[in-house]
């Protein structure tokens, strides 16, 4: 590396040359040509953050978040649950979903109670003001997976949808 001629207070301070050692290890070619906006978990996360912010914009519940109203349709679709099946429906973890419970609770969207035959299993249901949350969002919700799809043809849909769940299955073969 040539540092330049340079003058301090008068004098004039001449140009040196420092050597600096390239690397030898490929891997430092490989981490600098890393690019994050090109890698798959930022384009996913690029992907969900501009759904939520659509789900935002769109639902007409404000407080209602897209977690919950996932929460709420896997109760309404396996009900009476357990958290557990809901975790599983969901892939929200255990603590998240107690969060959410407890939000959807104090609205009365759900109802908690324990399972008469195991008093330490919670069991979940949807009340009827959480079953007309869920049939007064539904169409706001195909608004949404609409919006979010944007511009992109009938046949990237299928592949985007198709890719995501492979995805998400490859995750499940794995126990995750």
């Amino acid at each position: 590396m040539v540092l330049p001629d340079r003058y301090t207070r008068g004098t004039l301070i001449h140009r040196i040359t420092i050597d600096v050692p390239q690397s030898s290890d490929p891997s430092d070619k490989i981490a600098n040509d890393y690019d994050f906006t090109e890698q798959v978990g930022h384009l996913l996360r690029r992907a969900y953050q501009r759904h939520v912010a659509i789900f935002q914009q769109t639902i007409p519940d404000s407080q209602l978040t897209a977690a919950q109203f996932v929460v709420l349709c896997a109760v309404r679709d396996r009900q009476p649950c357990s958290m557990n099946e809901v975790v599983r429906a969901t892939a929200i973890d255990q603590a998240t979903v107690r969060g959410i419970i407890e939000r959807l609770k104090a609205r009365k969207l759900i109802a908690v109670s324990h399972d008469p035959n195991d008093r330490r299993k919670v069991v979940v249901t949807v009340t009827p003001a959480g079953l007309a949350l869920i049939d007064e969002t539904v169409p706001f919700a195909k608004q949404i997976s609409e919006q979010t799809f944007g511009s992109l043809n009938p046949a990237e849909r299928v592949a985007v949808t198709y890719l995501l769940r492979k995805m998400s299955e490859i995750d499940e073969a794995n126990g995750g």
